[in-house]
């Protein structure tokens, strides 16, 4: 396996440099990112990193822990189940709802970051799109990213829901990294790394690994 593709799966932390505390990017957007949040202080927008790069353990351990009633669990509508009270399938659609299959999380690469403003929180930041729509504590943060975000070099891949993926607003993409990185992901890389670690569903998710890629993984907005 190459340094890029253990970087595609969170295996590889080699091309990261810090930029906020625990938050790591891709050292070739930091110039971008940095920008990005200079052109965001001058409206008067104190833009900071909830979440950049996640590791394949990380993102592991968030699966696992939802698959095994340790992490809280929501339906498409976004309402608390219990996991012992649905079917694994039902389990396993609503867990890639929400969160990304090892292997397959657009953090793994760098390039990818959730963004809020703290200056704006009225409550802990829940990282839900009602937080950045009208109304919302991050409303006027969203309202800057619509109009200003691709000029800095950076989309939103889970803008709008397409089937997959629940949508999410204050998920960031640098554009020309995030799509070298992506046209190299491919679905025999992503069914290695599964048959290789413990993963929760492992059976479900590798017999149905063609769907979840389709739907989940590669179904994103393109800049």
């Amino acid at each position: 396996m190459t340094p890029t593709q253990q970087l595609i799966l969170g295996l590889n932390q080699a091309p990261l440099r810090e930029v906020a505390k625990n938050q790591n990017i891709h050292h070739a957007i930091t110039d971008d990112w940095h920008a990005l949040v200079l052109g965001a202080r001058n409206d008067g927008i104190d833009l900071t990193i909830a979440s950049a790069f996640r590791s394949f353990e990380r993102q592991q351990l968030i699966w696992n822990n939802k698959t095994n009633g340790l992490r809280p669990v929501k339906d498409f509508d976004n309402k608390l189940v219990d996991p012992t009270l649905v079917s694994q399938q039902q389990l396993l659609n609503f867990i890639l709802h929400w969160s990304a299959l090892p292997g397959a999380s657009r953090h793994h690469w760098g390039t990818d970051m959730d963004i809020y403003a703290p200056s704006m929180l009225t409550d802990e930041l829940q990282l839900e799109p009602w937080e950045y729509k009208n109304g919302g504590p991050m409303e006027k943060l969203g309202t800057w990213l619509d109009e200003n975000l691709t000029s800095y070099g950076f989309y939103r891949p889970y803008h709008q829901f397409n089937g997959g993926v629940a949508i999410e607003p204050w998920h960031i993409s640098h554009v020309e990294q995030s799509q070298t990185l992506f046209e190299q992901l491919n679905i025999e890389l992503l069914e290695q790394v599964i048959t290789q670690h413990d993963i929760g569903l492992k059976e479900l998710v590798l017999n149905q690994l063609e769907h979840i890629y389709n739907q989940y993984v590669i179904n994103v907005e393109h800049p």
